[in-house]
């Protein structure tokens, strides 16, 4: 029954895209199936909607159409299985052009080189800015590595919880390595992230991604020459004059460095003869961005990440109700507009730098604000049926820190319950915020699935933030966000 759904949206989500014929390529996140989409005129956005399982369709660089955490998966591999092909790869069907334009009247001739024009068109305005490129680039950069940080930081806090229980004496010393199994596990993506970076970072600016591994790995420092007592003999920062760190600049520094190697690296096949180009450009292109990462964007980007890192921390702590408030309403209309892939990379540096990030139990409020105000819709609205349906399906893993289908399929198409949510997630974010230094050990999940990750057996505060962002998010739609469509319905 369950391969039957999942065989139907597959098939209509096509029906509604003008078929696989119109369809470049296919990926998928955490919540949505992404196509590139050769001509848009084709696409019936609102039939998209209506399909049965979709919870809400996306217009970006790419055409997004949220079915929901677990489901996205099957569906994706059932479309690009339709056509015979591998997740990522380009669409086989090209449409022999010449053959098709035989059999096609003038005037359809022309109505198809108009939506051709159409189409380039938007893509044209889609890519135009430098800001859309950069988001673009952090999240395919980051996306595929999700899973990675939800499975490794689960397990990571179980590491924590054991140790936390090792040392308040409720379990003996003999489940130290346990705990070393759980950490080590974790520290399969943690320990080595500037070399999964630097690999994605190469597939997306068309470097060799062995070569962007190998430039990540450089910033772990791995190989240093010892001295006569066994310890490394550091390579000094040619600014200061101390040694340099490793994985100094981190992720920050390893992305620009990844870029420069694309570049480099095309260059240099553009003047070695093929013969000998798999000796030397990979070769001088590791030589040449190795010495610039190490010399040049290591103590750079380390500073610039020490900054970034160490204002935001200063904010929290300081800027306490305030900033958390801030930072809670905020954050919604960030991730209507893309804006929060931006502080992944953020996140990661704080991890890094602090063991924790302070601004994901505060961002996480706002989609707690969205549960709250979901519950309002549920309860003011309840003759509304096919709404409570989309609610019932949304929020469980709404719950679970998966805001996405209540936003796009619930509360940002209704309008007014949108905002009531942002001020529920503010007066959440404001709890954390005066409860102060509540940070996560791992990105990745959010909601209530966060709290194992909580930093600091501070789960309790980060618990009473959920509450009360659930409760700010109701009572604030419950009395002000039932549109008015709503309100005469009822």
């Amino acid at each position: 029954m369950a391969d039957e759904k999942i065989k139907r949206i597959a098939r209509e989500i096509y029906k509604e895209v003008g078929g696989e014929e119109n369809v470049d390529k296919l990926i998928h996140c955490m919540t949505r199936v992404r196509m590139d989409i050769r001509d848009y005129s084709k696409v019936n956005l609102e039939g998209l909607k209506k399909i049965e399982g979709v919870m809400g369709v996306v217009e970006d660089d790419t055409l997004q159409v949220i079915v929901g955490p677990g489901t996205v998966n099957k569906v994706a591999q059932e479309m690009v299985d339709m056509v015979g092909i591998k997740l990522g790869d380009p669409f086989p069907n090209a449409n022999n052009t010449t053959e098709k334009n035989e059999t096609l009247s003038g005037r359809e001739k022309v109505e198809e080189k108009a939506a051709q024009m159409k189409a380039a068109q938007k893509e044209k305005a889609n890519n135009a800015t430098p800001t859309k490129k950069v988001l673009k680039s952090i999240a395919n950069i980051f996306v595929p590595m999700i899973p990675a940080f939800v499975g490794a930081g689960l397990i990571g806090g179980i590491a924590a919880i054991i140790q936390n229980m090792i040392q308040a004496g409720d379990l003996s010393t003999s489940f130290i390595q346990y705990q070393n199994v759980f950490s080590v596990i974790k520290n399969g993506i943690f320990a080595y992230l500037t070399i999964y970076t630097g690999i994605n970072a190469a597939k997306e600016f068309g470097a060799t991604p062995s070569l962007g591994g190998v430039i990540g790995g450089t910033v772990l420092l791995n190989g240093l020459a010892l001295d006569a007592e066994k310890l490394p003999i550091p390579i000094n920062n040619i600014f200061t004059g101390a040694p340099l760190n490793a994985g100094q600049g981190g992720i920050i520094g390893v992305i620009f460095a990844v870029w420069l190697l694309s570049l480099v690296e095309k260059q240099l096949r553009k003047v070695i003869p093929d013969a000998i180009d798999i000796i030397f450009t990979p070769t001088l292109s590791l030589l040449i961005i190795g010495l610039l990462t190490i010399f040049i964007i290591m103590p750079v980007a380390g500073l610039i990440s020490d900054s970034l890192v160490g204002t935001i921390n200063i904010i929290l702590e300081k800027g306490g109700i305030l900033a958390g408030f801030t930072l809670g309403i905020s954050f919604l209309p960030m991730v209507m507009f893309g804006l929060h892939q931006v502080l992944t990379p953020i996140h990661i540096e704080m991890i890094n730098q602090t063991g924790m990030t302070l601004l994901l139990p505060i961002l996480a409020m706002a989609g707690a604000g969205q549960v709250g105000a979901a519950l309002a819709l549920w309860v003011r609205c309840k003759k509304d049926t096919q709404l409570v349906e989309m609610i019932k399906g949304a929020l469980p893993v709404g719950i679970l820190g998966i805001g996405e289908p209540l936003i796009y399929g619930v509360t940002l198409p209704l309008g007014r319950p949108f905002i009531t949510a942002c001020v529920g997630g503010g007066i959440g974010g404001a709890v954390i915020g005066a409860f102060g230094n509540v940070g996560a050990i791992a990105i990745g999940p959010s909601g209530a699935a966060l709290i194992p990750l909580i930093a600091n057996n501070q789960w309790f505060a980060y618990v009473l933030g959920l509450l009360a962002a659930y409760a700010g998010g109701f009572v604030a739609t419950f009395f002000f966000g039932i549109p008015k469509d709503l309100q005469a319905a009822e």
